[in-house]
């Protein structure tokens, strides 16, 4: 007899499920100020005064740096960013905010500020603290995993 296992009782699945109603929630909220969750994300970790090169955006959303092009095309067709050479690297190109892009950066801190708080209030302390701990370890051992043929 085969040893099954149901997706409901894996710790991928929860990570999953919980990221996903996550995200959704973020989307829904950040819809009225005309972005998404993954453009929130991107104008929030573009560095104000220096840029942040597209390499590093990408590394930020879990993307290559093809697969943003898309995304930073359609910021810069909205007027949310804009794109030079990086000046200590030709070969690279770095993002900058526009001011509309900083005022869509400041919306969007202001709900991921807002959310926490609410998380904050709701999680204590040391369960928090434990959460981070086990997501830090489920990391580390996700990188470490090697699998074995069956």
């Amino acid at each position: 007899m085969r040893n099954t296992i149901k997706s409901q009782e894996t710790i991928d699945y929860f990570l999953k499920i919980v990221w996903q109603t996550m995200a959704n929630r973020y989307n829904q909220i950040v819809t009225e100020f005309g972005i998404t969750q993954s453009i929130g994300y991107l104008l929030i970790n573009i560095d104000e005064n220096e840029g942040t090169t597209v390499s590093k955006a990408a590394s930020l959303l879990g993307l290559k740096s093809t697969s943003l092009s898309r995304m930073l095309n359609q910021l810069e067709k909205t007027g949310l960013i804009y794109r030079e050479l990086n000046p200590g690297d030709k070969r690279s190109v770095k993002i900058y905010l526009t001011p509309l892009g900083k005022e869509k950066r400041h919306m969007a801190r202001a709900v991921v500020k807002q959310f926490n708080n609410y998380l904050n209030t709701h999680i204590n302390d040391s369960d928090k603290q434990y959460l981070i701990e086990m997501l830090e370890k489920i990391n580390q051992l996700t990188l470490n995993y090697k699998p074995v043929k069956p």
